[in-house]
C-alpha cells in the first residue's frame, strides 16, 4: 500500500478516503443530483460503501490515491477526487539519454479524475484549489511528465472546467466506455505536460487570489 498523504490549502483539505467517510460522502452526493447526469455518483449507503471500498482497495494495490474533498469554511465533506492510472514507464528499451535518466520519485504519468462536488460547493474556490494542490503534488513532488484528465465528451461543463485548469484537449476516444446515463460514452481526453505546469500554476494561483 502506498504511503497515505493529504493535501491542504486555504479553502480545501483533500483527505485520504476511508470507510469512515461513507456517511459524509453520501450526504454530499444526495444534496442535489441535478448536475450528476454524466457522473456515476452513488445515491444510497450500500452503493456508497461499495464505492469507497473499491477506491480503498485500488489504493492498497498501488493504482490509485483517492481523497475526500473537505471544505475548510464549513468543515463538511463536499465531494471526492483521486489520482489513478499511475504509470511507471519502461525505459529499459530506450537509448541512453537525458529523458531516460530523469526519473522522479513517483510515476512518469498520472490521471486526475473521479471528481465530483456537491452543488453547494460548485463554482467556488474549492475545485480550483484542489486542482492546484493535486497538480502541484504530481509535478513538483512526484515529478511526473504528464497529467491527464478525462470526461464524458458530452459534458461541456466539465470540459470547460478542465480547460480552465490549463489542460489541452488531446482528442476524443469514441465509444470508450458505458456512460453514467446508460449511453455509450465518447471520452474527451485532456493533458498537461511538465513544462506547461509553471504557467498553469501561476494562472490558478491568480484565480484564487481574486476569489
Amino acid at each position: 500500500m502506498p504511503e497515505l498523504f493529504s493535501l491542504r490549502g486555504r479553502h480545501v483539505h483533500l483527505e485520504p478516503m476511508s470507510p469512515d467517510h461513507v456517511d459524509e460522502l453520501l450526504a454530499a452526493a444526495t444534496e442535489d443530483r441535478a448536475t450528476f447526469t454524466f457522473t456515476p455518483i452513488p445515491s444510497d449507503r450500500v452503493t456508497m460503501a461499495a464505492y469507497v471500498e473499491r477506491a480503498v482497495a485500488a489504493c492498497c494495490q498501488g493504482g490509485q490515491v483517492p481523497f475526500v474533498t473537505r471544505s475548510l469554511d464549513t468543515g463538511r465533506v463536499v465531494g471526492a477526487t483521486r489520482f489513478y492510472d499511475l504509470e511507471h514507464w519502461d525505459w529499459s528499451t530506450s537509448r541512453p539519454g537525458p529523458e531516460a535518466g530523469r526519473r522522479g520519485p513517483g510515476p512518469d504519468s498520472a490521471n486526475i479524475g473521479y471528481t465530483w462536488l456537491a452543488p453547494s460547493a460548485q463554482r467556488s474556490p474549492l475545485n480550483t484549489e484542489a486542482k492546484l494542490l493535486m497538480l502541484g503534488h504530481a509535478f513538483d513532488t512526484w515529478r511526473v511528465r504528464v497529467v491527464r484528465i478525462q470526461t464524458d465528451a458530452r459534458n461541456q461543463r466539465s470540459r470547460r472546467a478542465i480547460e480552465r485548469v490549463g489542460c489541452r484537449l488531446d482528442g476524443i476516444i469514441r465509444s470508450e466506455r458505458p456512460g453514467a446515463d446508460g449511453a455509450v460514452r465518447d471520452t474527451a481526453t485532456f493533458s498537461m505536460l511538465a513544462d506547461e505546469w509553471p504557467a498553469a500554476r501561476a494562472a490558478l494561483a491568480g484565480r484564487l487570489q481574486t476569489r
